[in-house]
């Protein structure tokens, strides 16, 4: 048997976890796409992996599979409707049909729970086999409302309701880590989503802090509790004002000085949460892959240059593809990578960013300033204009639902 690129990850440390960042209902179509393009003298050996990262059968021969979890967002949401429209439109006419009274706007969010709640149930029996240790999936509370305390709390108590696998993403602003407190509080996971700094996961952690210890006293059932935080690692240096400032200071940065910026925040991050005891997993996505060419070495330090940690490494399909692509000319993962210290000369030079310094210091940014940054904004931004493409997906079902009936 021939590891895949992220099986090997894996082995690097008992505790890491590969999670699916995609929805689970497009895995089989996405599956086929990408062994139809495999060299011919990969096909097999690539077809057995991909079939041991998402296959109800390892989990019933195992109590597993390669995947431990799945990660979803509104683009993610959005492409898994897109991937099967036709029983889409049928599904929001029917969810119309039986709430009368909602207008475009309610059949939308009726209509992304359905996508949760579907996916959820892909990877349920993950859940069931683990005891709760895995097969988590994340719903997330609506984008375009990031600073709106009372409506995150309403919808993540309602996707709360959708699996007992089930776990509420929440952005990290402000409002947003007062909602993950009140739902730690309740016993329900957390996955806190748009967070890029270390002054952001110390509020996430201190956040989770407070929700234990309220939900101890209240003697709620924490044995399925689980806390994950996510760095996004490429949008960190590259959506929000790193280059920018970099460019208006005449500070030339290079690609590899970007990437020693990313991981040092993470790193940073990680090694506080181990030193304080803290029992919330960091959680990487965002990745790439910088690959020299046909012939040439490829790389990805967004999980070589923190190989050996206890991670969650949540993976899109397109970057799942470029490993496997790339594989040959990948180097061999260092457990002992966790542990390397970033160059100094190269957080130096970063630090003479105000936006580096806002992610790297502990006392970088006060909460309210979280959904300000760069990154914060662009990504929000984006995830927004997604859910609106989706609510108009949904407005278009309608109407096309009303001219057939008329």
């Amino acid at each position: 048997m021939t590891l895949h690129v992220l099986e090997k990850l894996a082995a690097t440390n008992p505790d890491c976890e590969i999670w699916w960042d995609s929805s689970p209902l497009v895995y089989e179509s996405w599956k086929k796409g990408v062994l139809a393009s495999a060299p011919a003298t990969k096909k097999a050996e690539w077809e057995a992996q991909l079939t041991r990262l998402f296959s109800p059968a390892a989990i019933e021969a195992e109590g597993r599979m390669g995947f431990g979890g799945v990660t979803t967002n509104p683009p993610l949401s959005l492409q898994a409707i897109q991937n099967d429209p036709d029983f889409w439109m049928q599904e929001i006419r029917r969810i119309a049909a039986e709430n009368p009274a909602d207008d475009v706007e309610g059949i939308y969010w009726k209509t992304y729970l359905e996508v949760v709640r579907q996916s959820a149930l892909m990877i349920l029996p993950v859940y069931d086999a683990s005891n709760g240790r895995y097969g988590y999936l994340s719903g997330q509370v609506d984008p375009r409302f990031v600073s709106d305390y009372d409506l995150m709390l309403a919808q993540g108590l309602q996707l709360a309701t959708l699996g007992r696998n089930v776990m509420v993403k929440i952005p990290g602003s402000a409002e947003g880590y007062r909602v993950i407190e009140e739902l730690t509080a309740l016993g329900i996971s957390t996955n806190n989503t748009t967070s890029f700094t270390v002054p952001q996961y110390v509020a996430c952690m201190d956040a989770v802090s407070r929700g234990l210890e309220r939900a101890e006293a209240g003697g709620v059932d924490l044995s399925r509790w689980r806390s994950v935080i996510t760095h996004m690692s490429a949008r960190l240096g590259n959506v929000g004002d790193l280059k920018v400032q970099a460019e208006l200071r005449g500070i030339a940065l290079t690609p590899e000085e970007i990437l020693h910026g990313e991981m040092a925040v993470l790193k940073r991050a990680y090694h506080h949460g181990k030193r304080i005891g803290h029992p919330s997993k960091m959680l990487q996505c965002s990745m790439r892959v910088s690959d020299e060419g046909e012939g040439g070495k490829a790389s990805s330090w967004h999980i070589s240059k923190i190989a050996g940690g206890d991670f969650v490494y949540t993976c899109p399909p397109g970057y799942i593809a470029q490993l496997m692509q790339a594989e040959d000319r990948l180097p061999a993962f260092e457990a002992s990578a966790i542990d390397e210290e970033p160059p100094a000369e190269v957080i130096e030079k970063l630090r003479q960013l105000p936006y580096f310094r806002q992610a790297y210091d502990f006392d970088g940014m006060t909460p309210a300033e979280f959904s300000r940054f760069g990154a914060f904004a662009t990504t929000a931004n984006e995830f927004a204009a997604a859910t609106r493409r989706t609510v108009d997906f949904v407005a278009r079902a309608l109407e096309s639902a009303r001219s057939q009936a008329a």
